[in-house]
């Protein structure tokens, strides 16, 4: 089992801009077939550090998650987050 986490902070930070990207992430549920688990959350200390919202998802395998990477709507997902984020740092692994 593959785990994908990233997290993501947005350009703008408000409270709506953070729950409608959220919205879009969550969107993935159940439109991709090897997405196994899906979880969204969005960040509640605010502090400096924080990142505003999490994504992670589980896969079968690497092959698994290399087709999420290229599914049509994962790609949807990705041009919505490359106009809305400021930075994102991601994590894979194999447990």
């Amino acid at each position: 089992m593959i785990t994908h986490i990233v997290f993501f902070r947005l350009k703008d930070r408000s409270p709506e801009s953070v729950a409608r990207t959220a919205a879009v992430l969550r969107d993935m549920e159940g439109k991709i077939d090897v997405l196994r688990y899906l979880e969204v959350g969005t960040d509640v200390v605010h502090s400096e550090r924080s990142y505003d919202i999490a994504l992670v998802s589980k896969f079968d395998s690497l092959e698994a998650l290399g087709e999420y990477t290229v599914h049509p709507v994962h790609q949807k997902v990705i041009a919505h987050m490359a106009e809305v984020r400021e930075s994102s740092v991601s994590v894979d692994y194999e447990v």
